[in-house]
């Protein structure tokens, strides 16, 4: 049967609609699954009939064929490539996702990367054989501590939240080895939900500390909560509003003299990077995401790192296994009985780390320099500002004065034009660009947050701008069909998304026969 034909998107006014026969729309191809392009007998590869064997699985034996699409290789690279077109990604176009950084990554990384003797590791190699390899992540741990003035940092953790998982960890078996039992943590309302999720998984309770007017941790509150229970607190810095905890230190203080530790989401840390250390801010442990200050590929479901620095008081009970340089070479230590006088609270992965990612985020550091670090954090602040003041007059901020990396607007601008957050952010997909992140932090009314990145040019910027500007201009005038109807030149237009949430279809069934 012919796959019908889809409408395309209506174009400019007085254009008429067009329906192709393929469903095709010049270079956006209908794409069916393979599943549904799959036939009988149909495959890439010639493989001999396996030997018969006797059946060792007994009842578990599959009583059916296993149901694979059967294809030609083309058809498979078709598939792929014709996918692949959907996809927005950094190299595409500006990529707005507050939160997330989603900036250039140098392909002189990605070559280094790839050289021989660090892209062909194997992680059970003898010591001897891979001292280059450990002289990298000693360096590079090396100027983690550096740039954060923290006198130790764990390796392993394979990604933020894994990384918060390593610092909790660690404060739980500092309170422990005190004697201690508190078991209460601190966390702002507009925290990452890691945040709460991780201290839940410890066996800590959450108990949430509101925001003030502008947008940060309302100290007076904080301080009412401080108690003998509390064991820590987890501020992310710069926060999920994009504003500058400027108490932080007296935070800090604060929780130093109730007995707690101060755990850093150190997820906006390319703010600071250069400028700031959070060690001279009073902070116990922080987790770096590499992929978002030192541009390591990001999203994918990994490879990630999140390597977590951790001052004096914490350092004896960081993770194994770590590098230590012997003078006559470096050496794993793997065992507690090896450790010295520290006393790890254990192991968080089953090996040390993302050599991969180890590599590019030493090659960024390098090749940047510290003036150039610095200079990271400062154009990601300014690109962020430019954008918030050239729109000023157009969107609505909910905080007054400058942001940090990322700014963000909440939909007091669309109030009374019938046009939602969403139906904004799905009209900025017809204008080719991903939309900025939405509904988040949860504190803010309709939030739309963006973070530019130091990595944008002023010439992006501003052609984002215009587009955010018209879009505003828009909603403002009426003209509500273009954003409840959007995205109009999508692969696939508006979708039921709470149906889809509520009742996703997780496995391809053919179509009955009639």
């Amino acid at each position: 049967m012919m796959r019908q034909g889809r409408p395309t998107a209506p174009g400019k006014a007085g254009d008429e609609t067009l329906t192709t026969f393929s469903g095709h729309r010049g270079l956006d191809h209908e794409e069916p699954l393979l599943f549904e392009r799959g036939a009988e007998g149909r495959c890439g590869v010639d493989l001999p009939a396996p030997a018969k064997m006797a059946n060792r699985l007994g009842d578990l034996a599959r009583p059916s064929t296993i149901g694979l699409p059967g294809l030609s290789e083309p058809q498979v690279v078709r598939h792929f490539v014709r996918l692949s077109r959907k996809n927005y990604a950094i190299d595409s176009g500006l990529y707005p996702l507050g939160s997330c950084t989603m900036k250039h990554n140098p392909r002189l990384n990605e070559k280094l990367a790839r050289l021989p003797g660090f892209a062909d590791l194997h992680p059970l190699q003898p010591i001897s054989t891979v001292q280059g390899a450990l002289e990298l992540i000693n360096t590079l741990a090396h100027w983690l501590r550096v740039l954060t003035g923290m006198p130790a940092v764990a390796m392993s953790p394979k990604a933020g939240a894994h990384g918060e998982l390593c610092g909790l960890m660690a404060i739980r078996a500092a309170l422990d080895a005190r004697g201690e039992k508190r078991n209460r943590v601190l966390a702002p309302e507009s925290a990452h939900g890691t945040n709460p999720a991780t201290a839940a998984m410890c066996g800590f309770s959450v108990d949430p500390i509101p925001a003030d007017a502008r947008g940060r941790v309302d100290l007076a509150a904080l301080k009412a909560k401080l108690g003998p229970d509390v064991a820590a607190i987890m501020v992310t810095n710069p926060n999920t509003c994009g504003l500058f905890e400027n108490d932080i230190i007296e935070m800090a203080k604060a929780v130093h003299d109730a007995g707690g530790y101060f755990y850093c989401d150190g997820a906006n840390f390319n703010a600071l990077v250069g400028r700031v250390r959070p060690g001279d801010l009073g902070i116990d442990a922080m987790h770096i995401n590499l992929h978002k200050t030192f541009s390591t590929p990001h999203g994918g479901g990994g490879p990630g790192a999140g390597p977590v620095v951790f001052s004096q008081a914490l350092a004896p009970f960081a993770p194994l296994p770590f590098v230590v340089d012997r003078g006559a070479g470096f050496d794993l230590v793997e065992f507690d009985t090896d450790a010295g006088d520290a006393t790890p609270f254990g192991r968080m992965t089953a090996f040390h780390g993302q050599m991969g990612m180890f590599v590019r985020a030493l090659s960024y550091m390098l090749s940047h320099g510290a003036d150039g670090l610095r200079q990271v954090a400062e154009d990601a602040v300014l690109n962020a500002n430019y954008v918030l003041a050239s729109l000023s007059q157009d969107m609505s901020a909910p905080f007054p004065g400058p942001c940090m990396h990322e700014c963000l607007f909440d939909d007091a601008f669309l109030k009374g034009t019938g046009v939602t957050t969403l139906d904004f952010a799905k009209a900025m997909i017809d204008e080719g660009y991903h939309p900025m992140t939405i509904y988040f932090p949860l504190v803010v009314h309709g939030a739309m947050l963006i973070e530019p990145t130091e990595t944008e040019s002023k010439e992006s910027l501003d052609q984002l701008i215009s587009v955010l500007r018209s879009l505003a201009q828009a909603a403002k005038a009426g003209d509500v069909t273009r954003f409840t109807q959007a995205p109009h030149y999508a692969p696939r237009n508006r979708l039921d998304e709470t149906r889809a949430a509520r009742t996703p279809v997780l496995r391809w069934r053919p179509a009955k026969e009639e």
